[in-house]
């Protein structure tokens, strides 16, 4: 899941690296004698600045840290037929999507998936599976590989930190707020904040982060449907759909994956289970994007 995974994590464990930095070095206490949180405007400015710092570091490393998470191997000169045609293809969508050539990689995992990521639609990673490589017909690979362009070329990553900065600069916010009441009404603390405070708005920001991270989802599920689209305008709509249909059927046939647990947001299979709440689904259900493709929506 996305929040729950890559993204969620390394902004999450931000916030919390800036709250520590915070107690460490007095700056609470400091901020609060110059009256920051007394004023919610300035509050508000300065939790925006560190919400989107957060957001954008996440941004920056998230190539970087998709392959190392994924065991990627870049293919910077193919080896043989079949790289070469990857190699290839990806050019071609590449250039009918307007965008520069990105980097090409295989990861290790015997299920069918693929992901995209970068921090600059010009300097992306597509990578695939070699399951999916292993099992798909060429045409439902490009259908695959146009899916992932489609994200790349719509700038989803980059609308994807803006998002997550609104969200963390609002988290960090009310974290605070909520936070300077509990330590007046329950803990009769008057003066400066102490380590009540602090514990509150630690734990504070991680459930309100989980809470708000429902926005993130929508915006992931949001935002599969348009890559979609791209894959059958980039391809062909009939191989998006057969691509879609395979990736159902391995689902069925519970084939295990070595995607890790924060990469399946960006991944095309979606790391959605059972058991998860449609709130937290970082994919639409693969039956109804189908539809959706057949729906010509």
């Amino acid at each position: 899941m996305l929040r729950i995974g890559l993204f969620l994590g390394t902004n999450i464990a931000i916030l919390m690296l800036v709250s520590i930095i915070f107690k460490t070095f007095g700056l609470e206490d400091y901020l609060s004698a110059q009256g920051v949180h007394t004023n919610l405007t300035a509050t508000l400015v300065m939790c925006g600045i560190f919400g989107f710092a957060g957001s954008f570091i996440s941004l920056l490393i998230s190539k970087f840290m998709a392959k190392r998470s994924t065991r990627t191997r870049l293919i910077d000169e193919p080896a043989n037929s079949e790289e070469r045609w990857l190699v290839d293809t990806v050019a071609e969508l590449a250039r009918k999507a307007d965008i520069d050539m990105p980097e090409i990689g295989i990861f290790p995992s015997p299920q069918s998936n693929a992901f995209a990521t970068g921090w600059n639609k010009n300097k992306a990673l597509v990578a695939v599976s070699a399951g999916l490589l292993e099992r798909f017909e060429r045409e439902e690979v490009r259908a695959v590989l146009a899916h992932e362009i489609g994200h790349v070329a719509n700038g989803d990553m980059v609308t994807l930190a803006l998002v997550q900065g609104v969200v963390n600069t609002f988290v960090m916010f009310f974290a605070r707020i909520i936070g300077s009441i509990i330590d007046r009404v329950v803990f009769k603390n008057e003066r400066g904040r102490g380590i009540g405070y602090f514990m509150i708005v630690m734990v504070l920001q991680v459930v309100l982060g989980i809470l708000a991270s429902t926005i993130v989802m929508w915006f992931s599920r949001w935002r599969e449907y348009r890559a979609d689209a791209a894959g059958a305008h980039y391809a062909s709509r009939s191989a998006m759909i057969g691509a879609l249909q395979r990736l159902q059927a391995e689902s069925q046939a519970h084939i295990p994956s070595e995607l890790p647990e924060t990469m399946t947001a960006l991944g095309i299979s979606g790391g959605w289970k059972k058991h998860t709440g449609k709130l937290f689904m970082t994919h639409p259900p693969l039956e109804e994007r189908i539809e959706a493709l057949r729906r010509g929506v």
